[in-house]
C-alpha cells in the first residue's frame, strides 16, 4: 500500500517507539494522526501531523478521536497499535511486603496493551469496512509473547495481541483489510529502562546474537514494510536481533 496523502493512525505515537514509527510513515508521505493519552511533544511530531489526546482503551474516547481524525484527514487507511506499557513483576515473590502479583498491575497492563488494541481496532476496522477501504492494521507485539519470566501480565497481553492479529486477518481479509503483528525484541527506550534493571538489560545484550538492544527506527522500518507489502497478513514478524527467550 502506498501511503502518500493517506491518513494513518499511530496509537501511542507520543512515546519513543511510537514517535519513530510516526516519523517513518510521515517520510512515506502519510498524513499521520497520533493518538496518545498525553499530548505529543511538538518537536517529535512529524510536520503536518495531527495529535489527539485520547484513552485508546476507552470506547467513548476512541469514538470521539476517530470522528475528529476523519473530519480532519479523511478516510483512515492504516492503523498502528503501539499504545501500551511494559511491566515486570513476578507471579510470586519472597519479599515480605508483596508475595503475589498484584491484581491492580495485572489489570492495568492488560488494559493498556490488549484492551486498547481491541477497542481502537474495532472502531477503525468498522470505519474501513463501511468505506470499502482496503486498509491494514499493524499491531505491536513483543518477544515476550512467547513467555518471559517475570512478565506474566505483559506476556499474556502480547500473546493476546498476536492471537487477535491472526483472527482479524481471517475475519477482515475478505474485506480487503490486512492484519499484521510486529514483535520487537528489547528496544532501547525509556520505558524499557524503567521496566528492567541495568543488570537484566546487560544480560539481554549478552544473550542477543547482535550483542545490543534494538533501535526504535529499526522497528519503524518493519512497520513500514508490513504496510507496504499487500500480500502480507495474519503473521507476526520478529525483529529481535536473534534473541530467543
Amino acid at each position: 500500500m502506498h501511503l502518500h496523502d493517506r491518513a494513518v493512525i499511530v496509537a501511542g505515537g507520543a512515546g519513543a517507539l511510537g514517535s519513530a514509527i510516526a516519523a517513518r510513515l510521515a517520510e512515506s508521505g502519510a498524513q499521520v494522526i497520533v493518538l496518545d493519552a498525553r499530548a505529543a511533544d511538538p518537536e517529535r511530531l512529524p510536520a503536518g501531523a495531527l495529535s489527539i489526546v485520547a484513552d485508546v482503551a476507552d470506547d467513548g474516547s476512541v469514538a470521539a478521536a476517530l470522528s475528529t481524525s476523519v473530519d480532519r484527514a479523511g478516510k483512515i487507511w492504516a492503523l498502528v497499535n503501539c499504545a501500551g506499557t511494559i511491566h515486570s513483576e513476578p507471579l510470586v515473590s519472597l519479599m515480605p511486603d508483596r508475595r503475589r502479583h498484584r491484581i491492580e498491575t495485572w489489570e492495568s497492563t492488560i488494559r493498556s496493551n490488549l484492551t486498547a488494541t481491541f477497542v481502537l481496532t474495532s472502531h477503525v476496522a468498522e470505519h474501513m469496512a463501511a468505506n470499502r477501504t482496503k486498509g491494514v492494521i499493524v499491531n505491536i507485539s513483543s518477544i515476550s509473547a512467547s513467555g518471559n519470566p517475570g512478565q506474566t501480565a505483559y506476556s499474556a497481553a502480547k500473546a493476546g495481541v498476536e492471537a487477535m492479529t491472526s483472527v482479524w486477518a481471517r475475519e477482515l481479509g475478505p474485506l480487503g483489510i490486512r492484519s499484521v503483528a510486529i514483535a520487537p525484541g528489547f528496544v532501547a527506550t525509556p520505558s524499557t529502562d524503567a521496566a528492567m534493571s541495568a543488570d537484566a538489560l546487560a544480560e539481554l545484550r549478552r544473550r542477543t546474537p547482535l550483542l545490543r538492544l534494538g533501535k526504535p527506527e529499526e522497528i519503524a522500518a518493519a512497520v513500514a514494510f508490513a504496510i507496504d507489502n499487500d500480500f502480507l497478513t495474519g503473521t507476526t514478524i520478529a525483529v529481535d536481533g536473534g534473541l530467543v527467550l
